[in-house]
């Protein structure tokens, strides 16, 4: 169980949480985050829509747990769905782009709550030539990265369907802490959804940071590209 950290109220006695700086975070922009095997920036239709679609058309299966759309019958329905993302405040969508040039993911900012200094990490569309790759683990870094450094969150979540099991897996590697789940939390797509709730905290984002850069280091890749030590070893 997480301890809870409080203080005695100063007229009552009753304990209250502790004081925090509660100057409002900044709302997500149109960045580009420069990395090492790739980058994030602002999602543009005409840019990265026919790319892709091309990356995603083959492989249905990227849709399965993501609550109100998808799968796209056709190059038409999705690149109207890609726009239809723009220009939206929350969520706020970037594409993950490889060094040439070719987008091959979305990652999402959302929920956002300026006010609370919450934001969450979602609506990942990784096709299966960012799966498994070092830019699809550098997309989460530059993201975290930018949330906690730059735009001044405390709280940053990840949330998936409790039967996602491969995004359980990826919010643990990431270094998030898994705080519980809400039972029939949503209806999607005409099913129930219990949700599984994550989180990382700004003070936890040091030593997360620096074990994820250290699994981005070229030292950590053989000459074939693999992995020599994983990521939640270091965490």
């Amino acid at each position: 169980m997480t301890e809870l950290v409080s203080e005695p109220h100063p007229d009552s006695g009753l304990p209250v949480g502790v004081r925090v700086d509660a100057t409002p975070a900044q709302r997500p922009g149109p960045v580009t985050l420069e990395g090492r095997y790739g980058r994030v920036e602002r999602l543009d239709p005409q840019r990265h829509g026919l790319a892709l679609w091309e990356a995603v058309r083959e492989d249905d299966t990227i849709w399965t747990y993501m609550s109100t759309y998808g799968p796209f019958v056709s190059e038409h329905e999705f690149l109207a769905w890609v726009a239809s993302r723009v220009p939206l405040d929350d969520p706020y969508s970037y594409a993950v782009v490889e060094p040439s040039g070719r987008a091959v993911g979305i990652v999402t900012y959302m929920e956002i709550k300026p006010a609370h200094r919450c934001i969450e990490v979602g609506h990942i569309v990784y096709s299966p030539q960012l799966q498994r790759t070092p830019l699809a683990t550098e997309a989460q870094y530059l993201m975290a990265k930018h949330a906690f450094e730059t735009l001044g969150y405390r709280r940053y979540e990840w949330k998936c369907n409790a039967l996602n099991a491969p995004s359980r897996r990826a919010a643990l590697r990431y270094g998030f802490t898994f705080e519980g789940i809400l039972r029939q939390h949503m209806i999607a797509k005409g099913r129930n959804r219990d949700t599984a709730y994550y989180s990382m905290l700004d003070s936890e984002w040091p030593a997360r940071k620096a074990a994820w850069e250290r699994w981005l280091s070229p030292d950590n890749f053989d000459t074939e590209g693999r992995q020599k030590s994983r990521l939640n070893e270091s965490l």
